[in-house]
């Protein structure tokens, strides 16, 4: 990255020895820098911190104004967990990351703070606390190459049972969990002037260069405060923002309740600009509302983050079907091979398709741009993978069902991360952003694989029922679903114990699991009758069977809360079920 980078001509106009020549140029740099094209706005940001040190001092102030439109910012910059009794679970918020696609390009993430731990979920930051000392007065870093800011983090733990100031309780989640600040609070005032911003947001920068590389931007401390602990930056989204990303209803400032940490069907993780799922309250009897016809046997499905946009892998033909959630209306993308499972990174910019022959030929991942509905790369895997994911620590996570392994690419430039060998023979994978860990259901083995994120190494496995086809944890990382194919049940995982509980009766062929994102209720697709089973999220009890198409094969939420989608594999359609309210 360098301003070699910018045309020619603004160049030019910038080593102008006219101060008007260069004043003029700024807005131009401004421009880019907060555009699609992420090396030509970092260059651009490169070009405004040396004009901000320009002898002239309207050249100077024109660049910080710059600087600062195109920054990363935090909305609010503090948030209070408040009073919380001794003993409380871990309690969650939520702060609205905003500035321009750079804002959220390798990102690393810092914290300071006994108990404390922050992640970036698309355009979202998560702050983590489990009470671990009285008093929490900590902080939350987010630095990268638009800058850096923090958010202040403070709570107190108490002997007692506290009355929060400002709580909200939100269908059955705990109300220490729910700590929100009412308001806005008062804005810092200014650290440094203008200079000595432009020093900072210089240093954020060199950072940014020096740190690039892949990873997870997840910080946590546990020894004591002021201990940290940064690792690598989260790769850049792709040029080209999704198409659904840029409408929808503005968010709310402030705190928001966290949904629960998302799985591979990601929640919302990447666009701020609708409404957090758990406004939606999952029902206990979902009902068929549609059916949409799609490509030839559809398979695998998946929802966009902004629920907008659904995606169906059609198993007999060489179509991506992309369905407008609004309009029903069905554009196909062609595919040099048969598409079979489909996921989407966390801000929604880029779809991968997993892809095989009958005859296991054609093996590998179609990497789609979800903006043009182009496909900009194909990646070679080993034979036959199955239904990917797209894990918290922005890799997928492709398993390889005639290998006997899970293969790594980062999200961000689709390069080879690694392989790890598990059981026979993996079919999908889910993860516990809370736990860490990431788990597949092994079909001939019986038995799903827990492979610890930190060290992709397989840690354990767990019996469950026979041949284990599909796995989801529920949003807030605490229990693992897995459906028992050959056995007509669903098994319950504690995903920090790793205890099994079940099996639960559900119907014929049980093919694939989801949870609602309030984490209420799951689902069960029951291939063998055509029924979705629905279940009570903590007790796995069957609370209504809802018949769906022929032979439906999978199943997605919407991060909304609001719809699910199932493909019928004889149907060659998909049934809309409204299963929030």
């Amino acid at each position: 990255m360098s301003e070699n980078d910018l045309p020619p001509q603004l160049l030019t106009e910038i080593g102008s020895p006219a101060r008007e020549s260069r004043l003029t140029v700024v807005d131009e740099l401004a421009r880019f820098a907060a555009g699609d094209d992420l090396a030509m706005a970092a260059a651009a940001r490169q070009a405004l911190l040396r004009m901000a040190e320009d002898d002239s001092r309207s050249v100077s102030a024109a660049a910080v104004a710059g600087l600062e439109r195109t920054a990363v910012r935090l909305n609010p910059d503090r948030v209070d967990f408040g009073q919380v009794a001794p003993g409380a679970p871990q309690l969650v918020a939520d702060v609205l990351v905003s500035g321009p696609p750079l804002a959220v390009a390798n990102t690393t993430v810092t914290v300071s703070g006994q108990g404390l731990r922050a992640m970036m979920v698309g355009r979202r930051l998560r702050v983590v606390w489990e009470p671990q000392s009285d008093w929490l007065d900590g902080s939350v870093t987010v630095r990268g190459p638009a800058g850096w800011a923090d958010v202040r983090v403070t709570g107190q733990r108490t002997a007692t049972e506290p009355t929060p100031a400002t709580t909200r309780n939100l269908g059955d989640v705990p109300a220490s969990r729910m700590t929100m600040l009412s308001g806005t609070p008062e804005p810092r005032k200014r650290r440094h002037r203008h200079r000595n911003r432009a020093t900072a947001l210089a240093g954020g920068l060199t950072a940014f260069i020096l740190l690039g590389g892949a990873g997870v931007a997840w910080a946590m401390t546990s020894s004591g405060e002021g201990d940290q602990q940064t690792v690598a930056p989260q790769p850049a989204p792709s040029a080209g923002e999704h198409d659904h990303a840029t409408s929808g209803p503005a968010p709310e400032a402030g705190p928001q309740v966290a949904p629960p940490l998302a799985t591979a069907t990601p929640g919302p993780t990447g666009v701020n600009r609708v409404p957090l799922a758990r406004s939606v309250k999952s029902v206990a009897k979902p009902a068929a509302i549609a059916t949409i016809g799609v490509g030839t046997e559809p398979e695998g499905v998946a929802v966009s983050p902004d629920s907008r946009t659904v995606y169906v892998a059609n198993q007999h033909s060489h179509v991506l079907s992309v369905v407008n959630a609004a309009s029903r209306k069905v554009t196909a993308v062609q595919l040099r091979a048969t598409p079979r499972f489909v996921a989407l990174a966390g801000d929604g910019r880029l779809v991968f398709v997993s892809m095989y022959e009958d005859d296991k030929t054609g093996s590998g991942v179609a990497v789609v741009d979800a903006k043009s509905l182009k496909v900009v790369r194909y990646l070679t895997t080993g034979v036959q993978p199955y239904a990917l994911a797209v894990g918290p620590d922005n890799r997928v996570w492709v398993p390889i069902h005639s290998k006997q392994s899970v293969e790594l690419f980062a999200v961000g430039d689709q390069r080879p991360e690694g392989r790890i060998m598990v059981p026979p023979n993996p079919h999908a994978v889910a993860f516990s952003a809370d736990t860490m860990r990431a788990f597949t259901p092994n079909h001939e083995s019986n038995a799903v694989g827990v492979i610890d994120m930190r060290t992709d190494k397989v840690v354990k496995t767990v019996p469950v029922s026979k041949a284990p086809h599909s796995i989801a944890v529920s949003p807030d990382g605490k229990i693992v679903l897995v459906a028992g194919y050959d056995a007509n049940t669903a098994d319950i995982i504690d995903a920090r114990t790793l205890e099994r509980r079940g099996p639960f009766k559900v119907g014929n062929k049980p093919q694939s699991v989801a949870f609602a994102p309030d984490g209420a209720h799951a689902y069960v697709v029951n291939e063998g009758d055509g029924t979705v089973s629905v279940l009570d999220g903590k007790t796995g009890e069957v609370t209504a069977t809802v018949r769906v198409g022929g032979s439906p094969r999978a199943i997605a939420v919407s991060p909304d809360g609001a719809s699910a989608y199932v493909s019928n594999g004889k149907d060659n359609t998909i049934t809309v079920l409204r299963v929030g309210e």
